[in-house]
């Protein structure tokens, strides 16, 4: 099911009538896509209009690296609290996230704003995720908040840093959007990309983002709704 928000839910509810079993040839198994993990956050589709999803709510720690504009960034923290989760922001430009904080939840403090090294301990548990957003500059300092079960971290970088090599290497999910040709060739090292990825890169248009998880790399365009684009604007790579 998807609600009116982009999320996607799985239904649950009394038992149906029992069928019996399905099967599939081997050569369709490809054609199966199934989410793992509670509800996932929609991050926008693939060259195929397929939507994509990253699940923030996991049992396991989970690092996420978005070299990219605040824009995406605050699309995903709308998108993650409309999935339940309690989303921090660690800031040092807390004016850039004050109306999306008052507008998230309808008066629920669902997301709120820390200045950076000032993120309680948020008591993550299954059924009260977090999603932290590290928002602290080219050169973040090392969080006194760490990705822990039911608890992620994303951080989000403009640019490539100093820091951005050794943050790629311990993030699982990285995000990259339009860098320079000297930004995008440190990427493709470092992330294992094609010639022909590392190529696209400064040439992306404002709201695409290259998605890498491992040997896994997709790329995705994020559309606001009628709604994000009120509060938000248009889609943008500079702030």
């Amino acid at each position: 099911m998807t609600t009116a928000n982009g999320t996607k839910r799985g239904l649950r509810g009394l038992r149906g009538p029992h069928h019996a079993g399905h099967t599939i040839a081997l050569d369709h198994l490809g054609a199966l896509s199934l989410p793992v993990g509670d509800d996932g956050v929609v991050i926008g589709d693939d060259g195929d209009g397929r939507p994509q999803m990253v699940g923030f709510h996991r049992s396991t720690p989970y690092d996420v690296l978005l070299v990219g504009g605040l824009w995406t960034a605050q699309v995903l923290a709308l998108r993650a609290a409309a999935t339940g989760a309690r989303v921090a922001v660690e800031t040092g430009r807390a004016p850039s996230w004050t109306l999306l904080a008052q507008a998230a939840g309808a008066g629920l403090d669902c997301v709120t704003l820390h200045e950076v090294g000032r993120v309680p301990p948020m008591g993550a548990t299954v059924g009260s995720p977090v999603v932290v957003i590290r928002d602290c500059g080219m050169r973040p300092p090392r969080g006194r908040v760490v990705s822990s079960p039911w608890q992620s971290v994303m951080t989000l970088l403009p640019y490539m840093s100093p820091v951005a090599p050794r943050l790629m290497r311990g993030s699982t999910l990285v995000g990259v959007q339009r860098v320079s040709p000297q930004e995008a060739e440190q990427v493709g090292r470092i992330l294992g990309l094609s010639r022909a990825e590392t190529d696209a890169l400064p040439t992306l248009a404002d709201g695409v983002t290259l998605w890498c998880a491992g040997r896994e790399h997709h790329w995705v365009m994020t559309s606001a709704t009628d709604t994000e684009t009120g509060l938000l604007g248009v889609a943008r790579r500079m702030d």
